[in-house]
């Protein structure tokens, strides 16, 4: 029987940090004249991870520097708790014009933005990368990035409402230009079949939009779907809409009731299993022996301070972590605000970690499992995870940069490709092609 292949994904930040606050700081990132300001080194990432065949490279995004712990910015632009963030849409088509093949996708928060200005936005993007544009699309948890637009963060619910509402005008938009719309006829001054474009009249609760949209039909009629929504309103979210998900679940036995989860609350709105890909998260650290890749993982995570982990931990969970005793059992707190991430709050082995274990785990890669051994010891615990949790794959996020996603490529991927494991070659141009999804 021919064995199920992985789906790769690369994740990004437009910033010094991504998962990993030791990322900016690392030697191995200072010795290989880092700048993360700068295009070049995107585009440099974009064409390691095609020669690599991944699906996609993948931004996550921030609209906000946190003050949420102690009251004050300080900490995190101290830490670089993933602050500054550059805004990485524009970056997309830079990467595009230095590749050919590799899903290119970002974050767009629907919780400030109007639906029409989204929908223009990613039918160009997915014209300008011929059909690889992927949108991340999410609800804004943190009260300093509501502020920065002048609004009140919204609960739960309202979010979730006025999201749904987001995407299903977004895709009206998408196909109000009918494919063969364009016809070009020069000879009789008729560039366009008026018949063929239509207004959508969307009146909602929460939006009006008269349409049709300016820009013609994309190459996938609008971006491909990502979500990474872990409560059960975002769960909902994603089994309707989502292309692909990124989940973190540091441990197995929660990813695979994640998994579950997720593909039977998509047969409620008439999906397949494989119409939505579950991508988990992964740090992996790779080493010539296992004893040097030990050294690695030790190295990384010594680099994390312990107020860094608890600023990031505090803008992620928008709670002041400073209010608790670093010793508290995390698995014993009751405050709503904490209850978002408590699957990362046991150890691999299923014992309670306290808050300072959780925060040190958290600026070393917000929860990510550390994968952590030669290139096929990687493979084995890569293959042991998905064979517990069910998923279709990985998202990948480094320990330093550059430097972390070359050693994969050059010293993980080809270890999957003779196990059979992950593709040779690209079997077609779009982003959902490489999902799976046409």
């Amino acid at each position: 029987m021919a064995k199920k292949k992985m789906h790769l994904a690369q994740f990004l930040v437009h910033g010094p940090t991504y998962h990993s606050l030791a990322m900016w700081r690392h030697p191995e990132t200072a010795a290989r004249n880092y700048d993360w300001s700068q295009p070049e080194l995107y585009q440099h990432i974009a064409k390691v991870c095609e020669r690599g065949k991944f699906d996609m490279v993948f931004f996550a995004d921030l609209n906000y520097i946190s003050d949420t712990f102690r009251g004050s910015l300080e900490p995190a632009l101290r830490y670089a708790t993933q602050a500054p963030e550059h805004d990485p849409i524009p970056l997309l088509s830079w990467m595009a014009a230095a590749t050919t093949h590799i899903g290119l996708g970002a974050t767009l928060s629907v919780s400030h933005h109007q639906p029409f200005y989204a929908a223009r936005l990613w039918a160009t993007i997915d014209h300008l990368t011929r059909g690889r544009a992927a949108w991340n699309v999410v609800t804004s948890l943190n009260h300093n990035q509501a502020a920065n637009y002048g609004e009140e963060r919204q609960d739960s619910d309202q979010r979730y409402e006025r999201a749904h509402e987001f995407v299903e005008v977004c895709r009206k938009l998408w196909q109000s230009w009918d494919e063969d719309a364009v016809i070009m006829d020069r000879e009789n001054a008729r560039f366009a079949d008026a018949g063929k474009v239509r207004r959508i009249e969307h009146q909602g609760k929460h939006f009006k939009s008269r349409g049709p949209l300016n820009v013609i039909r994309s190459p996938q009629n609008g971006p491909a779907i990502l979500q990474a929504g872990t409560s059960p309103k975002g769960i909902d979210f994603a089994a309707q809409y989502s292309d692909a998900i990124f989940a973190i679940q540091p441990r197995a036995e929660d990813a695979a009731a994640y998994y579950t989860t997720v593909k039977d609350r998509m047969a409620r709105f008439n999906r397949k299993p494989d119409d939505c890909k579950i991508l988990f998260g992964m740090q992996p650290i790779i080493g010539a022996s296992e004893a040097e890749a030990l050294e690695k993982q030790a190295l990384h995570n010594s680099l994390v301070p312990l107020d860094g982990g608890l600023a990031i931990l505090s803008a992620h969970l928008d709670f002041d972590l400073s209010r608790l005793s670093p010793d508290v059992d995390m698995t014993q707190r009751e405050e709503p605000e904490l209850q978002r991430l408590k699957t990362r709050y046991r150890k691999t082995s299923g014992e309670p970690m306290t808050l300072a274990e959780v925060a040190m785990r958290h600026g070393q890669s917000v929860g990510l499992p550390q994968f952590v051994g030669t290139p096929a010891a990687i493979v084995d615990q890569m293959e042991a995870f998905l064979e517990t949790a069910g998923g279709d794959g990985f998202m990948l996020s480094p320990i330093y940069c550059p430097g972390a996603i070359e050693e994969f490529v050059d010293q993980v991927v080809p270890e999957l490709q003779r196990r059979r494991l992950f593709r040779t070659d690209y079997t077609g141009t779009t982003q959902r092609d490489h999902l799976g999804q046409n």
